[in-house]
């Protein structure tokens, strides 16, 4: 890992589900009906996510993964000269921890948030809760899993059945119980017919003040989720929004899920207060990510320690919750 006197966060990072979550982390009686609601196939002649029955079809070149194709010194014109008639794979690290390991060191990353990928996509959309909920536990099993490779280092962000609220809130206290898991991954679309600023949210909320983790949400619906299009409501979303101008390099407008800036920040009402300065729950990338990043970190300890720190985190542990909290493994 190169030498420095500072620590770097990666606030964003995602891994590559595995088919592991189906077929050993998922409970046994939900694996059928698992699949159908939410199942990725990565074949060698066309890859798609399922969901809900409903196939989604990769439109892009199957010889090249974009979802996990770069690697640790890769540039662009690296990756404009790699043979697009030949099968490239994955990197290892978005499916195995040591191999993200060794790409965060050959990165200089001391400490990592991790999201889901095809979770990200398609779990929201599932219309079953009692499947959502136990896939829900068979992801977070598996990511727990995984932190638990570098319990210092690697942290998740775990996934909610937000589809039955209850469901949510138990699941959201049982993960809180580990300390890998900083922070609860949110989609900004409709739930239920409810989006995040309705009273059906103020549960959730409350609960993860009352459990100081912290509510990651990212900064748009998903690619294959319907509110892009007019089949969904996608409209009664941006309605209010449609002044927010789009800010230079991306970010902000009407259809980012958020604000671009404190100028532009939407109000948003909730009984509970989750402490951000700018924009409480919706946000573009860059604010709701440098937001994730500085809450993590604080309810990490951080802040006690980055001032006086002059070795990497790797080497010096970083204290955890003051709540007293499990093994980031759940054996």
């Amino acid at each position: 890992m190169p030498s420095k006197d500072f620590s770097v966060f990666d606030s964003d990072s995602h891994v590559v589900e595995p088919p592991a979550i189906w077929e050993k982390f998922l409970d046994p009686e939900y694996r059928t009906l698992g699949r159908h609601a939410l199942w990725r196939h990565e074949g060698s002649n066309g890859s798609y996510l399922k969901v809900n029955g409903e196939i989604r079809r990769d439109k892009s070149n199957p010889n090249l993964p974009r979802h996990a194709l770069w690697r640790p010194g890769m540039t662009w014109d690296a990756i404009g000269e790699l043979d697009p008639h030949k099968r490239h794979p994955m990197t290892e690290g978005a499916t195995d921890p040591q191999a993200r390991l060794a790409d965060m060191d050959a990165m200089g990353v001391d400490q990592a948030l991790l999201y889901p990928t095809w979770f990200a996509e398609g779990f929201f959309l599932v219309q079953d809760p009692d499947v959502a909920y136990a896939l829900a536990r068979a992801y977070n099993d598996w990511i727990a899993d995984f932190c638990g490779a570098a319990p210092q280092r690697l942290f998740a962000a775990a996934v909610l059945p937000l589809q039955n609220m209850d469901f949510a809130l138990e699941e959201l206290r049982r993960v809180a119980a580990l300390a890998c898991f900083r922070a609860a991954f949110i989609r900004p679309m409709f739930l239920e017919d409810h989006y995040l600023n309705h009273p059906f949210y103020e549960p959730l909320w409350a609960e993860l003040e009352r459990l100081t983790v912290t509510a990651a949400v990212h900064a748009s619906p998903g690619l294959w989720n319907p509110e892009w299009t007019s089949h969904g409501p996608f409209f009664e979303k941006i309605k209010d929004r449609l002044t927010h101008p789009v800010t230079p390099g991306g970010g902000g407008g009407p259809f980012a899920g958020g604000a671009g800036g404190t100028a532009q920040t939407m109000a948003f009402n909730s009984a509970t207060p989750l402490g951000h300065p700018i924009a409480q729950i919706l946000a573009p990338w860059l604010d709701n990510h440098m937001f994730v990043a500085a809450t993590v970190a604080r309810r990490s300890g951080w802040e006690d320690v980055l001032p006086h720190r002059r070795m990497l985190p790797s080497k010096q542990p970083l204290p955890h919750r003051d709540a007293p909290v499990a093994s980031c493994s759940r054996h």
